[in-house]
């Protein structure tokens, strides 16, 4: 007899859709394209010569490079939590290691998160647009969607109460540099959002993937800073994702949870069930390194991405046309482009790649709701200055025949 697989696979997992950056990243790899698609870092920026000598340090000390080959426990090496807490209170969030939890990467944070809070039917606030890998990582879970609208100062805090009052409990937000448009929140909107989480008893989900990349202006403390309870580091309503995949180098696959005790002992026994633990070899790797390389190279990633966010700036008033405009973030490796209301850029980005080689993300995968059909994401890091110029002016170009048609 043969075995229907579709009929065998579960609902939960059958909820899961293909990821269309993925998907356009094995096309706009081909060295024709001009490609703002990839939400990844500059590989020219990576700490190599660092990576090679701690590597070869710890490879090259018996002890601890047999100890680095074993099994480790599942909350993360102490001294790398230790590392990360002490960060977290330089930038006012001050937590002990009990509140930390390495993971793979901070999209398995996501994906743990999901599965620990979520359920087929349980509400969860998402902005509009929101960082697909997120939606990805919720969806597996069946949640229903409700999606708040941004203003330049972060989420309208009415539809946010509005759906706390209709019974949503959980919000995924990300106040800095936000993967898809680059926009930040001001002092007062986070203080608002913590304030009206706190009225209905609500968990934020902070994403700090991009904090510190920050290219200008004074740096606004997280929403975990801010969620300070009498001292009681266990009685916020913030649990951050953190991540050294925007700092050193994605293939660490290191990230972190901060969040209250009886979360994080719930997380080390789905750690337990699932992987055991992260890579000990990567988790010293990453210490070492961390160690050695900051602040100065986090000073070094943001003068380099700076002057590419300044030159697609600078592109983009040069060359577009009227009736379109973009988002000038402080920080992070985003523009956000709207497009005029009858120009799809889903059907713009497959003329865009044919015609003018150039790729881009459509926006409409970052809505909950499938709307923004006019929107797309443009990613400054990975191209040179030289191809930023060159590629805006072809998008450009194809934007007003657009327009003219």
């Amino acid at each position: 007899m043969t075995i229907q697989w579709n009929e065998m696979i579960v609902p939960d997992a059958r909820a899961l859709r293909t990821s269309e950056i993925r998907d356009l990243l094995k096309v706009a790899e081909r060295p024709e394209i001009i490609s703002f698609a990839g939400g990844v870092p500059d590989p020219k920026l990576f700490p190599l010569a660092t990576f090679n000598a701690v590597y070869g340090d710890l490879t090259g000390d018996e002890v601890a490079g047999r100890r680095s080959l074993q099994y480790s426990i599942s909350e993360g090496l102490p001294g790398l939590r230790q590392w990360i807490a002490d960060d977290l209170a330089a930038a006012g969030a001050a937590r002990d290691i009990e509140n930390i939890l390495i993971t793979c990467g901070a999209q398995q944070g996501l994906d743990m998160l999901a599965r620990l809070f979520l359920e087929p039917g349980r509400e969860i606030v998402l902005e509009k647009p929101s960082y697909l890998g997120a939606m990805q990582a919720f969806s597996m879970r069946r949640p229903s969607y409700v999606g708040v609208n941004m203003d330049d100062d972060g989420p309208i805090i009415a539809e946010l109460d509005a759906a706390f009052a209709n019974g949503a409990r959980i919000a995924y937000l990300s106040p800095d540099f936000q993967n898809p448009t680059g926009r930040s929140y001001s002092l007062d909107r986070r203080l608002a959002v913590l304030e009206t989480a706190r009225k209905y008893g609500a968990i934020i989900l902070e994403d700090a993937a991009y904090c510190k990349l920050s290219y200008e202006g004074e740096m606004l403390p997280s929403l975990l800073a801010l969620d300070e309870v009498n001292g009681d580091r266990d009685a916020g309503t913030v649990i951050q994702l953190g991540t050294f995949s925007k700092t050193m180098a994605p293939a660490l696959r290191i990230g972190w949870i901060t969040a209250p005790r009886p979360v994080i002992c719930q997380l080390v026994l789905m750690k337990q069930a699932g992987d055991l633990h992260v890579s000990t070899i990567n988790q010293e790797v990453a210490l070492r390194a961390a160690t050695a390389l900051f602040p100065a190279h986090i000073e070094t990633l943001q003068d380099a991405y700076r002057a590419k966010r300044d030159v697609m700036s600078a592109a983009l008033d040069e060359t577009m046309p009227e009736g379109v405009s973009w988002s000038r973030p402080q920080g992070g490796m985003f523009i956000w482009l709207t497009l005029p209301e009858n120009i799809d850029s889903r059907a713009l980005l497959a003329e865009a790649m044919e015609d003018a080689h150039v790729a881009f993300v459509p926006g409409q995968a970052f809505f909950c709701d499938q709307s923004g059909g006019n929107t797309a994401r443009l990613s400054f890091a990975t191209e040179s200055t030289e191809r930023i110029v060159e590629g805006i002016k072809r998008l450009a170009d194809l934007i007003a025949r657009k327009g003219n048609q």
